[in-house]
């Protein structure tokens, strides 16, 4: 039985220092499942200085190589999903960063049900890693014994630049499910065993790229959530989110450069000329306090009878509906602030 990581001083200098928090992804993740191909202690030193992380990248990937000329290929990860490293990440790694640093409440707790099958839909916004889903995930695994499962873009589990910064599979390992119909559709099959909780953000990259000036308004819905909950009987569990658009703030997007990249976006702000010093904060986000407010369950079968002919306009209007009832709880939200 592995021990338990505990953080040590390096540790909380990482989690204070930005360009830190990827060296605490690789080190917990190779605490509990060994990896002869991670990074090390010297590539880590580096990742903390100016332009380190490109000779750190080169040292390691000379040395995978050369251990591929003279060393028997490594055995092959188990990307399968693990609720025991689940829950190590969450308490050991996600618990620290969520309450101490995002400062991240629920709000309207009563809302939440006792038990069953849920679609979590929630405004996306950030235009940097999705620490909105994330510390979402961690605070309601808090207050229910839920198996959580975040939609993520395939550039999760497949972009180049992500398998290196992070270990191969940490996505899936985590519980991500790709965001894609055949993985959405499976998700919410009633044949599971046990109930699922999916996290889905309806504007998709939309919301995550629509840039600083337009943060407080919400994106056109993808209504495929309100489809699968009407075939499934899925009750649908709205929540809004409060500061994520400050993650980074002043951002714009460069589609073209995002398309040239292979990325769903590119995030043009002050901050570039710091991420291109330090591509370890890849991870990182600026500070702020993420509150949610957690709406009312819809049943959304319970107000329609859809037949095969009127379910996309159906499915559109009513996430349209939905769209607009968010949109006025965000701007109830901000004339309070």
């Amino acid at each position: 039985m592995t021990q338990p990581y505990r953080f040590g001083w390096f540790d909380w200098f990482c989690l204070w220092y930005p360009p830190g928090w990827l060296i605490l992804f690789n080190r917990h993740w190779q605490h509990y499942k060994p990896d002869e191909g991670g990074w090390n202690w010297l590539e880590y030193g580096l990742f903390l200085l100016p332009g380190g992380f490109y000779l750190a990248l080169l040292l390691r990937w000379l040395r995978l190589k050369v251990r591929s000329l003279v060393q028997s290929p490594a055995p092959i990860l188990n990307t399968e999903p693990d609720p025991v490293y689940q829950k190590a990440f969450q308490q050991e790694i996600l618990t620290p960063i969520v309450s101490r640093y995002f400062r991240a409440t629920l709000l309207d707790v009563e809302n939440l049900p006792e038990k069953g099958s849920l679609i979590v839909a929630m405004n996306h916004a950030g235009m940097c890693f999705p620490w909105d889903f994330v510390s979402l995930g961690l605070l309601l695994s808090q207050q229910r014994d839920w198996q959580i499962q975040p939609l993520a873009h395939p550039i999760f589990f497949d972009h180049p630049w992500l398998m290196w910064w992070l270990p191969k599979g940490w996505a899936q390992v985590l519980g991500g499910l790709r965001a894609e119909r055949r993985s959405f559709e499976a998700a919410t099959n009633a044949s599971h065993a046990e109930p699922r909780v999916l996290l889905y953000a309806p504007e998709g990259w939309r919301g995550l790229s629509k840039g600083w000036q337009q943060r407080y308004h919400l994106a056109t819905f993808d209504p495929s959530f309100l489809r699968l909950s009407l075939r499934d009987r899925v009750p649908v569990l709205p929540i809004v989110c409060s500061g994520s658009e400050s993650l980074h703030p002043l951002t714009v997007n460069i589609p073209w450069l995002a398309r040239w990249l292979g990325m769903p976006l590119f995030p043009l702000s002050p901050l570039v000329l710091v991420f291109v010093l330090f591509p370890s904060m890849g991870v990182w986000a600026r500070r702020t306090r993420l509150q949610y407010y957690i709406q009312p369950v819809e049943q959304p079968w319970k107000q329609v009878q859809p037949n095969g002919k009127t379910q996309a306009r159906l499915t559109y209007q009513m996430a349209e509906a939905l769209r607009s009832r968010l949109q006025i709880v965000i701007e109830q939200v901000r004339s309070k602030e």
